[in-house]
């Protein structure tokens, strides 16, 4: 049997928060309805759990706004400024923050990609390591991977 994370090894596990292979609906981008969700949480809670504020705004938010060629506060600061149960305003405002062609193909290779070079391949064995995980070195694959696995959403 195949191991599973320790508990609190990677510090609190937010079950809430999409997947990063979830496509946003009106473009098509992987991983922009879970950074929404993140920012979304910030609104509602304050802040991030420790273990995601380290990364809020950078890692995976961040490349996903240089792919676009935007600032990730000003992510942030549209998801803030727009109801919780308002899309139709989210929606309206990402139209026009992001650019007409958002390259979704481009970025959704990039991101299935990460953690496939030499020194991701480094870091996942690191994380899985210190997850208590090793067994999974080579089969958690991709920083999405390890993301739906320390969630829970990988058996």
């Amino acid at each position: 049997m195949l191991s599973k994370p320790i508990p609190g090894s990677t510090g609190e596990v937010l079950t809430c928060l999409p997947s990063p292979y979830l496509p946003h609906p009106g473009t098509g981008l992987l991983y922009l309805p879970r950074f929404l969700a993140k920012c979304r949480y910030v609104q509602t809670h304050g802040a991030l759990p420790a273990s995601y504020a380290k990364n809020y705004k950078r890692g995976l938010d961040r490349f996903l706004c240089l792919h676009l060629g935007i600032d990730p506060a000003d992510m942030e600061k549209l998801v803030h400024s727009t109801a919780p149960d308002d899309m139709q305003a989210l929606e309206s405002g990402l139209g026009k923050l992001m650019p007409a062609d958002v390259r979704a193909i481009k970025w959704n290779r990039e991101l299935v990609q990460r953690g496939m070079s030499e020194e991701g391949r480094k870091f996942l064995a690191e994380a899985l390591t210190a997850m208590g995980c090793p067994d999974r070195i080579g089969r958690i694959i991709s920083v999405p991977d390890l993301i739906d696995f320390d969630e829970g959403r990988i058996d």
